[in-house]
Parts: structure tokens; sequence; C-alpha cells
């Protein structure tokens, strides 16, 4: 991890860093984030996050602007000597801290807490090469799963069965229905279309995935947003995941059967080859 952190309107070294035990995102979880990318300085599809942020912030009524936090993060990719190369960004907005603790908002006035850091990242090469594993779990998260908050602990648990079963992903269905990953957006290959859960309050909407749909639309490809059944997994011809710190991942196994031939599909790769184009000549 790196050194320099800003909280709350400070650079500070990470271990100068303090939020209160009081602050309403560590005794409830109530607060939103965002991560992004950067590369060689640059902020990747940092407007999309701004206005994702932006509708996590209005969803649990929290009032903060995010307008300031793409100049913390350029001065924390300084500060922390990753102007070059990759990295990815964190921002995390919380209620802030009150005392006693009640379940209802603290009183109005109460500041907000603003965190955020920035990390070296390497991006996942040799996994996209050979394609990832995944298992099937039931989605056992709220209802608002489109609003970014650090509620996670249904992810995290997902995720954990993910890799101790081996596999990179867990992917999430809800009555039959594939909606997302743990941590990403899911895609699979039917007859050629390309299709996807659509945007509904029960998936986040991912910004690589919003991407990817512009790229697929300009490729020409066939795209339908709409629901897929886990029954339909078996006439996968590709399955591929999506997201900030993912890419365009192909998936070559569901809880341990073959997705087509087992092998990274072309239309993932010229996914990720269109991503990639875009991110080297900017938006």
């Amino acid at each position: 991890m790196t050194g320099i952190v800003y909280v709350n309107g400070q650079f500070l070294d990470r271990d100068e860093a303090v939020v209160s035990v009081d602050d309403r995102g560590f005794v409830f979880g109530d607060g939103v984030y965002e991560v992004t990318r950067s590369r060689d300085g640059v902020l990747l599809e940092v407007d999309r996050h701004v206005r994702r942020l932006e509708r996590s912030l209005a969803g649990l009524d929290l009032a903060y602007s995010p307008a300031e936090l793409p100049a913390i993060s350029l001065r924390l990719l300084r500060d922390n000597g990753l102007a070059r190369g990759e990295a990815t960004v964190y921002w995390q907005v919380t209620r802030g801290a009150a005392s006693p603790r009640t379940h209802q908002f603290p009183p109005a006035g109460t500041p907000v807490t603003v965190y955020a850091s920035a990390s070296p990242f390497t991006a996942l090469h040799e996994k996209r090469a050979s394609g990832v594993g995944t298992i099937l779990l039931p989605d056992q998260r709220w209802a608002r799963c489109d609003l970014k908050t650090v509620n996670l602990l249904p992810n995290v648990l997902a995720k954990q069965k993910a890799i101790v079963a081996g596999a990179h992903e867990a992917i999430l269905q809800r009555d039959g229905v594939v909606m997302e990953g743990a941590a990403t957006n899911v895609f699979g290959v039917i007859d050629g279309i390309i299709r996807t859960h659509p945007r509904t309050n029960y998936i986040l909407p991912g910004i690589t995935r919003e991407v990817v749909l512009e790229l697929a639309n300009e490729l020409g490809m066939a795209v339908r947003e709409e629901p897929m059944l886990v029954d339909d997994m078996a006439r996968l011809s590709e399955c591929f995941l999506t997201g900030t710190t993912n890419d365009v991942m192909p998936v070559v196994t569901i809880d341990g059967r073959l997705v087509g031939d087992g092998r990274p599909g072309p239309i993932a790769g010229r996914l990720y080859s269109a991503l990639i184009a875009r991110w080297r000549v900017g938006d």
C-alpha cells in the first residue's frame, strides 16, 4: 500500500490517518465508494465514476459533491509516485461521525467523512490469456445492488467461496436468473448474441460494462440487455466478466464445466482490444 492518503481535507501519511470510531461507515456501513483506474497519471472514465458516485450519494440521501475528487486523486498519484504506470484510486464517503449511536440520520450539518487513496495496479494479463474459472452461487444481497455502498458482506462471502474453490469469481443468480459477479458484471454469448442482465436495482451499473456495451455496438456486434437464465448457461459459446480491475475477463469454466471449447473466445478478445485502444487515445 502506498504512503499518502486523503482524509477530510488533509493529505496524510497512512499511519497518521484517523477516522472516528463513531463514524457511521464503521458502525452502520452508512457510506458509498468508487474505484477507478489510472494510466500514466490519467484517470480512466473518471466522469462516469463521478456520475455513478453522485447517483449512489443521492440514493442514500447523503449530501456531498464529489467534484473535488478527481483533483485529489491526481495529487495522490503524484505524491505516491504513481504518475507513471497503472494504479487504482479508491474514494469513500460516509455520513460522518455521530454520537450517541442511533439508526436515524445524525443532526443536519454533521460533516461527512471523505477518504481517498491510491495503490499500484498490475493488470491481469496472464489470467486473461488463459481465461478464468467461476462458481455459481445464490445472490443473497439486498435489493439495491445498483447503489455502490460499503455494505459488501454478501459479496465478500461469495468471493471467499470462489477463492476457496480455486475460482476467480462467483457468479450470482437470483431465482434462476444470472445477475452479476461478486465484484464484476457478467456477459454471455449464445447463438452469436451477447447477453447481459439489464440495468435494474439488482445489478450495479458497471462503468466497464457501460463502455463495453458501447464498444460492442460500435463494432456491429449483436447485443441484448436481457436476463440470462441459469438453464441457458449450458448453451454459452463464450462468457466474460467486466470491471474496473478485470477489464474484459474471459470465463472458461463455470462450476468446473467448460464454457464453449474451454478457451477465451473471439468476442471477448475483440472487446478487450477495443477497450485498450480507447484508453490509449483517451475519451
